[in-house]
């Protein structure tokens, strides 16, 4: 099971800014902060998001092909998510929507250009 992900960013500051306000959207909060890491969870045994400066001093790089997926309770959270990210100055990589049989999901980049979506499984593509 996934513990924590970490995502790199090059400015600690704006990153926190944006995953503070992000991450609210789903009852995350910070539980963990050093000066070039901070760990936003929902409760600290859930699974965890986090962005850090690289340890080895060099510039973050998104990975081409990485993704991380938030999962959400229903549709309306995923549009809820997905409209903050992109009004947090994040890009659209998929508008929020069904994605076949009971998948919905939007996807996004931080601003670091970090590939993210929100999702949720579903018993139908309506609105919960």
């Amino acid at each position: 099971m996934i513990g924590y992900v970490t995502l790199g960013t090059n400015d600690i500051e704006r990153g926190a800014k944006f995953y503070d306000a992000l991450l609210a959207e789903v009852g995350a909060t910070r539980f963990m902060e050093m000066e070039k890491f901070i760990a936003w969870a929902i409760t600290s045994q859930a699974p965890a998001l986090s962005i850090s400066k690289p340890a080895n001093g060099n510039s973050a790089t998104i990975g081409n092909g990485v993704m991380v997926a938030l999962g959400v309770e229903n549709t309306n959270q995923v549009d809820k998510v997905y409209a903050k990210a992109l009004e947090l100055g994040g890009t659209c990589e998929g508008a929020a929507g069904p994605r076949g049989g009971n998948f919905y999901a939007g996807y996004f980049r931080d601003l670091d250009g970090n590939k993210l979506n929100v999702f949720c499984m579903t018993s139908a593509t309506k609105k919960t």
